[in-house]
């Protein structure tokens, strides 16, 4: 059974998926329908959650939007519809999962970066 399950995740396999941790900035650059026509939209956030679990991974990316409305977005990390996922900054952060930034505005929410050696 554990054969059969690993042969049918091997055939869906992303190569171009990046190293992805919490507290990292990315553009998520995702395929649209709006009736017969196909875009692609740009969501560019935090990400605050990463689920593992082979096919069903998934990523939390949020967003502050207009007025200061937080916006999050959940994107199984290989989904057909994803086009590319760009890491623009690495924040060096503590915790998994960064839920407490919900309760965060301004200066406050802002992350320190990780820096290379």
């Amino acid at each position: 059974m554990v054969d059969l399950m690993q042969s049918v995740e091997a055939q869906y396999v992303k190569a171009d998926l990046p190293n992805l941790r919490s507290g990292d900035s990315v553009r998520v650059h995702v395929r649209i329908v709006e009736g017969d026509r196909e875009r692609v939209q740009v969501f560019e956030g935090t990400v605050i959650r990463i689920k593992r679990g082979g096919q069903n991974a998934t990523f939390t990316v949020r967003r502050i939007a207009a007025h200061g409305v937080g916006v999050e977005r959940t994107f199984l990390l290989r989904s057909p519809r994803l086009e590319k996922i760009e890491v623009t900054r690495h924040a060096k952060v503590r915790q998994a999962k960064l839920y407490y930034l919900r309760g965060l505005t301004g200066k406050k929410a802002r992350l320190k970066e990780r820096r290379r050696r």
